[in-house]
């Protein structure tokens, strides 16, 4: 069969659909009832494949009806963070311990649901191939399904012929006979080549470079260029970029923090390792951070020291900006500490036990009244007299209490395309707009934030974002209006910080801003800038 007629064949006829759907073939009825909040779905990546083989005896009805309930709860997270904008991180626990899935079959639903919300704009791109019809006019219920029986086929190593039928029953329970024709036509087109295969088609088709890479590696275009620039800005080369693309793919580490004071990363390592019988691996010590202690499996929530907060599952990265925030060298008195952005509360429970520590009192801000309460139940472990939390607007604090504190950490919001490993949906959400509000939201705080300080303090500007208008625009830009108005600044070398904190060097530490990277440090892409106040 040439190609054109193949293609033709996966798109079938409306003829043929009318006994299921009534819709034909997987079409969308007009612009579609889930439309409601969508935006665009372009994009393209992958991560680590997984043995997840349905193959052989074992695959009988009893196995199989545990797989099926596991792909039912993929394509529910699918549905509902594509039609009511849900959080796949906080979705997923809540219907697999509705499922009452094994372990096996809970990992397999985590790593079908994870890989399939971060690489569908790769799977995308190959179900495109496969039809005539343009996506925007397939259902969107049944572009889903393909999503997982794609990511099945090229991200798990499931068996092809079980990939291919598991996918059509999915279709026919959730969309109807009539869509599971189309659904095994585009199915068995896409088992017609392995993932080396279709990428290498998927490279050659595309019409440049930055469309060659979102597609392959799962990222919005506008991601890709807004990556590429940040590597120019903190001298990388533009070589870098697939790799870091790729790296947002990976399934990121859990990773512990052992809050000083409160426990020792030893004693934390040690009720990690018995947390986690089922893996041979040892937790291991972090790489930039002193206090982490990054787990290989397992459930955090059965270590005890998570539970009351005497730790926390944090970041490597977040754990060493805030430690930057704690031990940058300030002029004079170090007392009163300000935390002007602490939802949810991760980067706050770790200064206020090195403030015990050190004498300090932290006040840890938090606009949201429900992520206040979250930074509360985060500084449980924290004697009261040594951190307080208040809800309001840290772009007030500038005004209503200027000169008051030491040290000011301002954890801004951001677009989070520094942590896209751990949010899998947020890449096919946020657009450019949003970076252009964030912005200006961020200089606003961050100038609260410099007036709040008194001088010879140190405020320490932080996001999760490389993107060059939420990280050193925004510093510049603050830092020069602020002169006009006679607040002057100075920067220190965050790098040299870093590098005095981390136990191994950052691969940006010889640079004044610390910029962190997936692919070179295995953090997220945390951003840090110091400024001491000098008038």
């Amino acid at each position: 069969m040439g190609e054109r007629s193949a293609r033709r064949g996966a798109s079938g006829g409306h003829n043929e659909n009318r006994r299921g759907t009534g819709r034909g073939w997987g079409d969308a009825p007009g612009r579609r009832r889930e439309h409601r909040g969508r935006r665009s779905e372009r994009g393209g990546p992958h991560q680590g494949r997984r043995a997840f083989k349905q193959d052989g005896p074992q695959a009988g009805a009893s196995a199989r009806g545990r797989s099926d309930s596991a792909r039912q709860v993929a394509l529910e997270v699918l549905t509902r963070v594509r039609r009511d904008d849900a959080f796949a991180n906080l979705l997923l626990p809540e219907l697999l311990e509705a499922a009452d899935l094994d372990r096996r079959d809970a990992g397999f639903a985590t790593a079908l649901t994870y890989g399939t919300l971060r690489l569908r704009g790769r799977y995308d791109a190959m179900i495109a191939a496969c039809t005539d019809r343009p996506l925007e006019r397939i259902d969107a219920a049944v572009l889903d399904v393909l999503r997982l029986g794609a990511h099945q086929l090229m991200g798990m190593r499931v068996a092809q012929h079980a990939a291919v039928s598991t996918t059509v029953d999915l279709a026919t329970t959730s969309c109807g006979r009539g869509a599971a024709t189309f659904v095994n036509a585009v199915m068995r087109r896409l088992s017609e080549r392995d993932l080396d295969s279709w990428m290498a088609v998927l490279r050659r088709d595309a019409p440049d470079e930055t469309a060659a890479l979102a597609r392959t590696q799962s990222h919005p275009e506008w991601i890709v260029k807004a990556l590429r620039q940040a590597l120019a800005t903190h001298g990388r080369s533009g070589d870098e970029l697939e790799a870091l693309l790729a790296a947002d793919n990976v399934d990121p580490e859990v990773v512990l923090c052992a809050r000083p004071g409160l426990i020792a990363p030893e004693a934390l390592t040690k009720v990690a390792r018995k947390a986690d019988r089922a893996h041979d691996v040892e937790p291991r010590p972090g790489r930039i951070s002193p206090l982490a202690v990054v787990m290989v499996g397992g459930d955090p929530g059965r270590i005890e020291a998570i539970r009351d907060s005497r730790a926390g599952v944090e970041d490597e990265g977040s754990q060493l900006v805030a430690l930057m925030a704690a031990h940058a060298p300030l002029e004079g008195r170090d007392e009163h500490w300000l935390d002007l952005c602490a939802g949810p509360g991760g980067k706050a429970a770790l200064l206020a036990a090195r403030a015990a520590q050190t004498g300090a009192r932290l006040l840890a801000n938090e606009v949201s009244p429900h992520r206040a309460d979250l930074v509360r139940s985060a500084l449980r472990a924290i004697a009261p007299d040594v951190a307080r939390v208040r809800c309001g607007d840290g772009r007030d604090l500038g005004r209503d209490e200027p000169g008051a504190y030491d040290r000011v950490l301002v954890d801004a919001p951001c677009t989070g395309l520094g942590s896209l490993r751990r949010r899998p949906e947020a890449r096919w959400r946020r657009e450019p707009g949003d970076v252009t509000v964030l912005a200006e939201l961020q200089r606003e705080l961050l100038a609260s934030a410099l007036r709040a300080v008194r001088r010879g303090g140190v405020v320490t500007y932080v996001t999760c974002s490389p993107h060059t208008l939420e990280t050193s625009l925004v510093v510049r830009d603050v830092t020069r209006r602020l002169e006009r108005e006679g607040l002057r600044t100075e920067p220190l070398h965050a790098g040299d910080v870093a590098t005095r904190l981390a136990p191994q060097p950052p691969a940006g530490a010889d640079r004044e801003t610390l910029q962190l990277w997936p692919h070179l440090d295995g953090t997220d892409a945390m951003f840090c800038a110091l400024l001491r106040r000098t008038s």
